[in-house]
């Protein structure tokens, strides 16, 4: 007996420090120690215990953020890394939002001219342009002066709720304005449509929070994607839907509602497409985090680990913390903003130039399309561009970089410009070829530039900022924009009056004054003017 207790005690042994571990009775510790003593192989059963209980938590041992009760960003960020795929539905949130906020904008472009004749507000022909330049700046002015409040209000209570408060602005304001009766209604339809359309802004924060480091390429450039169909398809609605009662009268007829309000019907097909998109928001996840305080917090393992942090690395780290309170000192964040506002002044520049001039006469140097041309024009760019940002644009932005990419955009755009005066000599059916080829080449161009500059601008800020940044930005761009179409209108008059002027004759000197600001746009793409974040420091 004292023989097999002697065979059996150096595997009950443990030596610490020279002496003899000791196993205490009745304690389990001790109990299950002196086990693995006893077997010191792969402990499979109590392996299993362990599969078993973390499956029934639902909670990934993998997962390394500290993730909040209650709180709605925590719960999409656990769901993000337990689900490493892409998330589909809420790229279609992104997408379709995009689009609702995209759509009124520049949807009354075409029939704009004919709205202000028929309201009579106009004492001459001559003055309906300057009439029609104030309705069509307003928006851009409430959503200016709105902007940057949306943005800081999507960081306080939410992006859901901002983005469903602004969907519901466009069924409203946007239902009004095609029934405007006279052209006060119409400004302050317009002007309240854009003041409480805070959409842009907090969607694009919401694009980057949905989906993994690896997919924000795409998730911004959905957002650019869907703003640029709808900028290409809103004009297209209001040119084919404008006055059905004149041009589909075996559908529509005079003593209609629709002859009485011979503009409501592509106002109400975008306010019915918002209603679409407000009711499936019911199911949009939120995304920002809101963290309550909580006594239980430091006596969590994820407490006790930001106790035992290096004193160095908390100094750092609160560091970090005060350098976010100051989005006008972050000059990445601002950098890239007047980089944004330069390249949307660009894009709102040529949407005005570009129908006018294709509209326009020959002997004024344009086309003489019809506005059916130009929407067909539209709608073949309006396809290309999804083809291209669900695609192509990714591949490239992960070759080369969203700065680079940017660059050479900038500089492709500049010849595919240059030659758009000169497509006036050509006749059909090779004129629409190459006009279709241009305009798909452009604004696809145009696209990979603003949505470099949509990462840049996410990048550039913590999580936490990401709406009041972006409220920002869309003000400074909502500005640029309600400058660039009154702009553009006054230039292109200008240029059509000097058909035989020495320097850039007629519309030769509309498109020389885009190539400088889209050069402009180039040069400040580079160091000093631009400072980029740190991931993108060496691009």
């Amino acid at each position: 007996m004292e023989d097999a207790e002697g065979q059996s005690a150096p595997l009950l042994e443990k030596k610490a420090g020279g002496g003899r571990m000791m196993y205490v009775e009745g304690c389990p510790g001790c109990a299950v120690d002196r086990r693995k003593a006893a077997n010191p192989g792969i402990p499979y059963g109590s392996f299993i215990y362990v599969w078993i209980v973390t499956l029934c938590t639902g909670i990934s041992p993998l997962l390394k953020e500290e993730y909040h009760p209650g709180c709605p960003g925590c719960a999409y960020d656990r769901r993000k890394d337990l689900l490493r795929g892409m998330p589909y539905k809420e790229f279609l949130y992104v997408w379709m939002i995009s689009l609702t906020a995209a759509l009124p904008i520049s949807s009354l472009f075409p029939f704009l001219y004919f709205m202000i004749r028929d309201l009579n507000v106009a004492k001459r022909t001559e003055d309906i342009g300057f009439y029609a330049g104030f309705v069509g700046a307003s928006f851009m002015f409430g959503r200016c002066l709105t902007s940057t409040a949306w943005g800081i209000a999507a960081d306080r209570i939410g992006r859901k709720p901002v983005v469903v408060f602004g969907i519901f602005s466009v069924v409203v304001f946007n239902t009004l304005f095609g029934l405007s009766v006279s052209y006060w209604m119409a400004i302050a339809t317009r002007f309240l449509l854009g003041a409480l359309n805070g959409l842009l802004g907090p969607i694009k924060a919401y694009a980057i929070e949905v989906c993994r480091p690896e997919h924000e390429a795409l998730a911004l450039s959905l957002v650019s994607t869907a703003w640029g169909i709808g900028l290409i398809i809103g004009p297209a609605l209001g040119g084919y839907l404008a006055m059905p009662a004149e041009n589909f009268p075996n559908v529509f007829s005079p003593d209609s509602f629709f002859g009485r309000f011979p503009y409501f019907l592509p106002c109400l097909c975008t306010s019915v497409f918002a209603v679409v998109v407000l009711i499936s928001c019911i199911w949009m996840p939120e995304t920002l985090h809101k963290h309550k305080g909580s006594e239980n917090e430091n006596q969590s393992i994820e407490g006790l680990e930001a106790h035992l942090i290096d004193p160095k690395e908390k100094v750092e780290e609160s560091g970090s913390l005060n350098t976010k309170k100051s989005l006008f000192k972050n000059w990445p964040l601002m950098s890239s903003i007047i980089v944004y506002c330069i390249f949307s002044f660009h894009d709102m520049a040529y949407t005005e130039v570009f129908s006018l001039w294709a509209e326009s006469d020959k002997k004024y140097g344009g086309l003489s399309f019809s506005s059916e041309d130009v929407g067909q024009v539209l709608a073949v760019t309006g396809a290309s561009l999804l083809v291209y940002q669900l695609f192509l644009y990714p591949r490239i932005n992960k070759i080369l970089g969203p700065i680079n990419s940017s660059r050479i955009a900038a500089i492709l755009c500049i010849p595919i410009l240059f030659a758009y005066p000169y497509m006036t000599y050509l006749s059909e059916p090779g004129l629409s070829i190459i006009l279709n080829i241009a305009s798909v080449i452009k604004n696809n161009l145009s696209v990979t530039i603003i949505t470099g500059t949509f990462i840049l601008q996410n990048n550039a800020v913590p999580q936490d900022q990401r709406g009041a940044a972006n409220g920002l930005s869309m003000t400074g761009q909502s500005l640029f924009k309600a400058v660039a179409p009154a702009g553009a209108g006054i230039v292109f008059s200008w240029a059509q009056k000097r058909q035989h002027g020495f320097f850039f004759p007629g519309d030769q000197m509309v498109f020389f004054l885009l190539n400088v600001i889209e050069l402009l746009g180039f040069i400040l793409t580079f160091k000093p003017f631009l400072a980029v974040p740190e991931q993108y420091s060496r691009n």
